[in-house]
This record gives structure tokens, C-alpha cells and sequence, in this order.
């Protein structure tokens, strides 16, 4: 190897990581040691190979802070890591790491992550996040590997970025405007029995186990290497796949949120490093935030005041005037209280109510009837129980309280009435979803009935459990059609998405409030706890169109009882009448009158709800 020269003299302040600097690089790294060395490896080179040690000079050091300009001929031409007290590690500001590109190898773990030190330039044409307000996102949460591995998914890169984007199309059909994906920084998925002292990066022993969705430990700044359709040197390392992926989404007028994982065990000043860095460097339109993370500390970060961040709770949330709402609250309030709004349990009906009209001011609301952590939209309707077993812990993991019903069967049925009525369910849950007014997200593949057998915490099932069967798309093609058909209603009617919440009350003085609640008799809601069945009423006049004109007015029959209950339909105004524009019990047409095609009432003053059925009625 060349020789290479320490400057001690270079007094610039630098970032962690490495940083290229006129001639060479400067590399800093924090570590509690008493020595501490940058290693030098000839790039792609083997775990064996024996690299060039050069000791950080010990007058560079400011507390665990261990830095040095290093200058040189063709340092492009290797890749580095670090060792403290005899100890190699990465870099964990590392950008991009060589021996984690292929998925689910146990030598991923037995081998030093190392970081090239080229770092590949990317051309952004002016691409920039789309700051879509919260009103008008539907959201689709996936995962990089499932979306796409599936045989069906038909596909050129099954399982990766490249793959994710060739979807796009099929995004931009279902109505999506905002793409969720789960981790995709350098995790370890390889499970090992138990953590490893001293050296980890030698013998150690796997459970058998893949970490398939990757809340863990991770290398915070990289993206996922095996998520990448090819090699560093066929230069589509993920680091661009990635950034192409983001561009392409951007020109289609979707947004992309990542997750990001922290354990706790991070510095605030790493986690808040780590986000500014993503939103920086992959133009994202937000972070989704899971587990130990100062959210205070990033709620107040000026370099993120333009992104969004959605956390499960706030503190402390204040509007800003005059700009758009950035935090959103991201938990299973909705999902917990909807489910058992969707099964008919006692005293919910008030559930229905707040959780429709949640739309702070101040912070988002992300609205979703399934997760990762927890049945699928179709388990919900099919099991009563979670079906853990294949997960190989005596079915004892995943939560016990799943507010699911099988609609009278546990699991797959040839019963036609039993299938009947679990595709009523499903268009139940679509419409509490998509007409609340806080933003709504789908899991992925419940567009098409995805199943997981029943397991409700599949973290380490990478296989067809948890892969996507596009198959479904086919099969199931009256659910897509359904929800699709919601989503473009959801986006035509601004009154069931304002861009605050509703106040109840008749503050443009046109005769009628803005949201309005009725009982089985109009303006006579009843809270009783054997209530199941409330109407809401919305006035377009409070809901205005982007050409300037005032939305219709709407009249929504939640019945989820077990038995049919008339309806008393509100008055309209003058030379407006009552038509069907959703009835979840009429299966001819699939629980959907298209627009223009509404049903207009021979009654315009009664309805007869049919048990556990949701009708929307459109006064125009």
C-alpha cells in the first residue's frame, strides 16, 4: 500500500463519518477507548485480508471523539472500518457497506461491514419532496421485500428498490399519494441465539430466525444492501437504487416515508444526525419514528421544519400560523376503537364519532385498520384468535387482544354466506376508514384480501406468509375494485377530508353545521350503551372543490347491529333529493353506485338499514 500522510495541523470542524477534503478524507468517529485506528482495506477484498492500520493521533482526540485528515494517492480505491482497543466495528456513520448484499447469510454477520471510500454523486434534476398536506394523502404501507418477492409480483428485481418502483404504476390506479416502507437501513436480519462479546464478527450461532421486518439495531446511515438489485461495482449500489426509487416516486406525485427504528441505547444527538441526514440526502418527504426517539428534540429541529415526522404521541403540539401541519400522531387509537365499532361491541358508537372527526389543528392523525404488528384486514373479518404457531414460540408472542371476528368460522371457509359476509365487513372497515377525516393508510395487500393465516406478529416469516400474492389482485379483484372506488370518492368529496376538524356547528350561517349527529330519528343521536347504529350528516357548503364550488351534502347510516333499523333521513335543502351512493349490503354492485349512476330514493324521507351496513346518501 501507499503511503499516506496524518495532517494534525487540519483544525476544520467536520461531521462524523468521512468527509472528502482536498487530496484525501477526513474521518471522525466517537468511541469510549484508549486506542483507536482507521483501517484500510483494498476495496471488495475479503475477510481475511490484513488491512492498513493508522492510528488516530492521540492529540486529535476531544473526549470520545477520535478524528484525523488523512491525505494520499488514490484513497478511492479502498474501503475502511475502524478498531478500538484491539475491536473492529463499522463506521456508524458509514453511508453504504460491502458484505451485507446478499439477504439472510449467516457470513453477513461473521463478517466487518466495511464502507467504501468513493462515495457516488447522483443527479437529483431539480427533484424535491412534495409537501402534500395531510387532507389530501392516502398512505400504503409496505415492505421492500414482500411487496415484491412473491413469483406473482411479475417483476424484474423481485425484492428491491427497483422492484418497489415498478409498482408505481399500480399505486398511482389505487388512488396512493404517500408511500410508507418499513426499516431499510443496514439491519442485521440473521437472528443470533444470544449478543456477542469482545470480537463480533467470528463464530457465533443463529437461532434459524431472520429478523424479516427489521426493528433492530442497524447502521443508521445506509441503506439496506440486499434490498439493492445489484452490486456496488455494477454501479447500482443501493445508495443510488434508493435515490432513483425517491425520483421516480416524486415524478409520479407520490411521497415516500421511511421508518426509522431507534433502541434507545443511541446518543438524541446520533438520532437527530440520522434523520436530518435521510431527509437531506434522499430528498424524503418524512420519518416515520418507532421506538426510543427524542421526539421533542426533532419536533423542534428548524432543519426539519418543512418534513413530516409521525411518531405515536406528541408533546406539547402548538399549530405554527400560516404553514402546513408537519407532526402526526401515528398509533392504534383508531385501529383498537374502529375494529370494535366494525364487530358490533357495546358503547362504541361515541368512538365512532371522535374518532371520524380527528383532525387537530395542531398535528396529523394517521388512521389505519391494520399493521405490520397484528392481524391483516382480511384476518380480521376471518379469525377470532391468533394462529402464531409457525413462529416457533408455542404460539405464546403477538398480542392477545386482536377486536377481530370470523363472521362465524375460524379461518379459510367454503361457506358462501360466511365469505359473503366477511366481504361486507371488509367494505365496512374501508368506509369507517376512508370517510374519517384524518389521513387514512392501508396495509399493504389488503387491497386484495391479503391473509396471514391468522398470524399476528409474522417479524420472522420470510416466505409467503408475509410475501404478497399478486394472484389475489385477480381473485379478489371486487375488494380492489371497492377501495379504489372509496379512495376517488374520498378525494372528490373535501368534506370528508377538511383541512381542520369540524366544529359541529353552523359557522357560515347556511342552515345546517358542518357535521351534524343523528339517531335512528334525525337529530336525535342516542349514546346508550346498547346503541350500534348513528348517522352523520355533512353540509357541502363547508367543503369547497378546487374550482371554487360547494361540495354536496351527505348523510352516512352506520347500522352495526345484527338487526335492520329504519332511518329517518334528514331534509335537504330546496330542489336537492336523496340518492345511494355506498350500500355495503348490496353485493350486485359491489356495495357501490358509481357517480352519476346513484340510486335515487322513492322514499326520501325513510330508510331501512340492513343489519350490519353502512350507507352513504348523497343529497344533490
Amino acid at each position: 500500500m501507499e503511503q499516506y500522510l496524518v495532517d494534525i495541523k487540519d483544525n476544520n470542524r467536520y461531521p462524523m463519518g468521512l468527509t472528502p477534503v482536498d487530496g484525501g478524507i477526513h474521518v471522525s468517529v466517537a468511541v469510549a477507548a484508549d486506542t483507536c485506528s482507521l483501517l484500510l482495506f483494498p476495496a471488495g477484498s475479503g475477510k481475511t485480508e490484513e488491512p492498513l492500520r493508522i492510528p488516530f493521533p492521540p492529540e486529535n482526540r476531544q473526549g470520545d471523539v477520535w478524528e484525523m485528515t488523512l491525505t494520499g494517492a488514490d484513497l478511492a480505491r479502498y474501503d475502511y472500518a475502524f478498531e478500538a482497543d484491539g475491536t473492529p466495528f463499522p463506521d456508524p456513520y458509514g453511508r453504504q457497506f460491502r458484505g451485507r448484499e446478499q439477504w439472510g447469510q449467516l457470513e453477513s454477520v461473521q463478517v466487518l461491514p466495511k464502507t467504501p471510500v468513493s462515495q457516488e454523486s447522483f443527479d437529483w434534476e431539480e427533484d424535491k419532496p412534495l409537501a402534500l398536506p395531510y387532507e389530501d394523502c392516502v398512505i400504503y404501507r409496505a415492505h421492500v421485500r414482500g411487496l415484491t418477492r412473491h413469483v406473482s409480483a411479475k417483476t424484474t428485481e423481485k425484492g428491491t428498490f427497483r422492484a418497489v418502483a415498478e409498482k408505481i404504476p399500480y399505486l398511482l390506479e389505487l388512488g396512493i399519494t404517500t408511500l410508507e416502507l418499513m426499516p431499510v437501513a443496514e439491519f442485521q436480519e440473521v437472528m443470533m441465539q444470544q449478543s456477542i462479546a469482545g470480537n463480533p464478527y467470528g463464530t457465533v450461532q443463529p437461532t434459524g430466525k431472520l429478523n424479516y421486518w427489521g426493528y433492530a439495531p442497524a447502521l443508521r446511515f445506509a441503506p439496506k444492501a440486499s434490498y439493492s438489485s445489484g452490486r456496488p461495482q455494477d454501479g447500482r449500489a443501493p445508495v443510488t437504487e434508493l435515490k432513483e426509487l425517491v425520483k421516480a416516486l416524486h415524478r409520479a406525485g407520490i411521497e415516500l416515508v421511511l421508518e426509522m427504528y431507534f433502541d434507545g441505547g443511541e446518543r438524541p444527538t446520533e438520532v437527530l444526525d440520522a434523520v436530518r441526514y435521510w431527509v437531506r440526502e434522499y430528498h424524503l418527504d418524512g420519518i416515520h419514528l418507532i421506538g426510543c426517539a427524542p421526539t421533542t428534540l426533532l419536533a423542534a429541529d428548524p432543519y426539519l421544519a418543512g418534513t413530516k415526522l409521525w411518531a405515536a404521541a406528541w408533546e406539547d403540539i402548538r399549530p405554527t400560523p400560516g404553514r402546513p401541519r408537519r407532526l402526526a400522531e401515528y398509533n392504534d387509537g383508531f385501529l383498537i376503537d374502529m375494529r370494535r365499532v366494525l364487530k358490533g361491541d357495546e358503547e362504541q358508537m361515541n368512538h365512532l364519532i371522535c374518532r371520524s372527526r380527528s383532525n387537530p389543528a395542531a398535528c396529523g392523525v394517521i388512521n389505519y385498520l391494520a399493521g405490520t404488528n397484528g392481524f391483516t384486514l382480511m384476518d380480521v373479518v376471518s379469525y377470532d384468535r391468533k394462529h402464531n404457531e409457525t413462529n416457533g414460540e408455542n404460539n405464546q408472542d403477538g398480542t392477545e387482544y386482536n377486536y377481530s371476528w370470523n363472521c362465524g368460522e375460524e379461518g379459510a371457509t367454503r361457506k358462501k354466506k360466511i365469505l359473503e359476509l366477511r366481504k361486507k365487513q371488509l367494505r365496512n372497515g374501508v368506509l369507517l376508514l376512508m370517510l374519517s377525516q384524518g389521513t387514512p393508510l392501508l396495509l399493504a395487500g389488503d387491497e386484495f384480501g391479503n391473509s396471514q393465516n391468522g398470524n399476528n406478529n409474522a417479524y420472522c416469516q420470510d416466505n409467503e406468509t408475509t410475501w404478497l400474492n399478486w394472484n389475489q389482485l385477480r381473485t379478489n379483484r371486487d375488494i380492489f375494485d371497492f377501495i379504489k372506488d372509496t379512495i376517488a370518492f374520498r378525494k372528490a368529496h373535501p368534506v370528508f377530508h377538511l383541512s381542520s376538524e369540524p366544529r359541529v356547528m353552523d359557522y357560515l350561517a347556511c342552515g345546517y353545521p358542518d357535521v351534524s349527529y343523528h339517531g335512528v330519528k334525525t337529530w336525535c343521536p342516542e349514546f346508550d350503551n346498547f346503541r350500534r347504529q348513528i348517522g352523520i350528516m355533512y353540509c357541502g357548503e363547508y367543503g369547497i372543490r378546487p374550482d371554487g364550488t360547494a361540495d354536496d351534502y351527505f348523510f352516512v347510516a352506520y347500522n352495526m347491529h345484527w338487526e335492520p333499523h329504519p332511518f329517518a333521513l334528514p331534509n335537504l335543502p330546496k330542489k336537492r333529493k336523496w340518492y345511494v351512493a355506498f350500500n355495503t349490503d348490496d353485493k350486485a354492485v359491489n356495495g357501490h353506485y358509481p357517480p352519476g349512476q346513484e340510486c335515487e330514493l322513492d322514499n326520501q324521507k325513510q330508510f331501512l338499514i340492513p343489519p350490519r351496513t353502512i350507507v352513504v346518501f348523497i343529497g344533490k
